[in-house]
């Protein structure tokens, strides 16, 4: 399985044209259905050339409870995600000593892909609280911000918030996009007190986690 990652030394040999490319970034722990359906639908909606899925080694703005290993992560990331040959799994995060900060994965991204164009894929509560994350600005210089509104209602709020940070140097895209309502606390959870988790993980992850025992 570890074989087969793409990993950063990998990345490194792919053609470097003018591309867009979506990064995804996370704990990821576990992957689940919502995951992949972010993916789909911001592949579709930024046409993206390319969509790099990132899992963090340590989240240095929030605690990981119960977090699987690097390597279990990846794995479960390279089973999710195999749906879509313009989609890999990235392990230079889980390499990296130290927090996982988004200003260094997208300065190293854009080493390896200097004439692409980056697109950052982010949560609702992520966009929001961006302005107190590490080298803020740096992310703004180096990407293009991408969050997925819920409704009408969040859609108008996001749209608002992103004019205020396109004034302090942000480029800022807002889509429309339904959300599979499912978080990987609550999976944690339901595996470990053995209860169903159907339709909320891909069968090959769920079968995964059970042949390595983790989240009991």
């Amino acid at each position: 399985m570890q074989d087969n990652i793409n990993t950063y030394e990998n990345i490194q040999h792919i053609n470097n044209n003018a591309i867009k490319i979506a990064v995804f970034g996370g704990t990821f722990n576990p992957v689940h259905n919502g995951h992949i359906h972010i993916a789909k639908e911001f592949l579709y909606k930024l046409n993206c050339d390319k969509m790099i899925i990132i899992p963090t080694k340590t989240p240095p703005h929030k605690k990981a409870h119960d977090l699987a290993s690097g390597i279990d992560r990846l794995n479960m990331c390279k089973l999710a995600f195999d749906f879509d040959k313009r989609i890999e799994v990235s392990n230079m995060e889980i390499k990296r000593d130290g927090p996982s900060y988004t200003s260094c994965t997208l300065r190293e991204l854009k080493a390896i892909y200097p004439n692409a164009t980056l697109y950052f894929i982010m949560g609702t509560d992520m966009l929001i609280t961006i302005e107190h994350w590490y080298n803020y600005k740096e992310i703004f210089a180096l990407a293009i911000l991408c969050a997925g509104a819920r409704d009408k209602n969040e859609y108008k709020k996001l749209k608002e918030y992103a004019e205020k940070l396109e004034k302090d140097g942000a480029n800022v895209i807002i889509k429309d996009i339904k959300p599979v309502i499912i978080s990987s606390t609550q999976i944690r959870d339901m595996l470990s007190s053995g209860r169903d988790t159907e339709n909320m993980l891909p069968d090959k992850v769920y079968d995964y986690i059970r042949r390595k025992g983790l989240y009991k």
